[in-house]
């Protein structure tokens, strides 16, 4: 059994413990320990613990884990005053920023547009391991003990994080879709090169460029759809009788 580890990964379907109004502040938990989910994978207490310790609010670095909507590094909505780990999983309190886009994240929470909430990371190969486990429908699972945390994002309720590459999935419009996805890789490639901004931006740049190669990643490995096209009928060709036709001008 192998899992790819040198990606930008993505984890969703945890909630909103509390919101308080007049500070602007939710707690929510990122992450849950102790349970399979879709990726057959057991995350356990501690896997964040070094995470938290180097990027975290109280770290002092300048590479904090962030705060974002739909994982896009230029929408951060905030910032993290707290990540813990406790017997449930990750949890988190953060402060909705005063910008446009925290002012409607907040307004979404407040609406219940956001409910859940997700994590962006890097598995860590030496902290994993595959258990074998014939109770389980996949045979087995992944033991996470340690994982590179670069940032937890609200989502909407029931969505899929790469919404945008399983749509492109269901069209025709796969092809356009990788060029766009080339030309933003591009784009910032050309950024890091540069080196201009400070090293705050250099990393967004750089996580945003971790994020839209998984993007591609997930779109290579996604089945394409069969497009079921309608049978070609040929029309019915009448044959004349050009005698007769001439026949019956004169």
């Amino acid at each position: 059994m192998k899992k790819e580890t040198n990606i930008y990964s993505l984890k969703s379907g945890f909630e909103i413990k509390d919101m308080d109004s007049e500070k602007r502040q939710v707690a929510v938990y990122l992450s849950r320990f102790d349970s399979i989910d879709a990726d057959n994978d057991i995350i356990r207490r501690g896997a964040f613990t070094k995470s938290i310790q180097e990027r975290g609010p109280n770290s002092g670095s300048n590479r904090q884990i962030a705060f974002l909507r739909w994982h896009d590094w230029e929408k951060p909505i905030g910032k993290f005053l707290d990540l813990q780990e406790d017997e449930k999983g990750l949890f988190a309190i953060g402060q909705l920023g005063n910008s446009t886009i925290g002012n409607d994240a907040w307004n979404d929470y407040a609406d219940g547009i956001i409910r859940e909430h997700s994590i962006g990371f890097k598995y860590i190969s030496d902290k994993m391991k595959w258990i074998e486990d014939p109770t389980q429908p996949a045979g087995g699972y992944w033991n996470i003990t340690e994982l590179k945390l670069y940032e937890g994002s609200a989502v909407t309720f029931g969505a899929n994080e790469y919404t945008n590459v399983v749509d492109v999935m269901k069209s025709e419009n796969k092809i356009n879709y990788v060029e766009k996805l080339s030309g933003e890789i591009d784009v910032i490639i050309k950024a890091l090169s540069n080196g201009k901004g400070s090293d705050e931006r250099l990393f967004e740049m750089e996580m945003k460029l971790k994020y839209l190669n998984a993007q591609l990643v997930t779109l290579a490995k996604s089945e394409p759809q069969i497009i079921k096209h309608s049978p070609i009928v040929k029309p019915e060709i009448e044959v004349f009788n050009w005698s007769d036709v001439i026949n019956n001008l004169k």
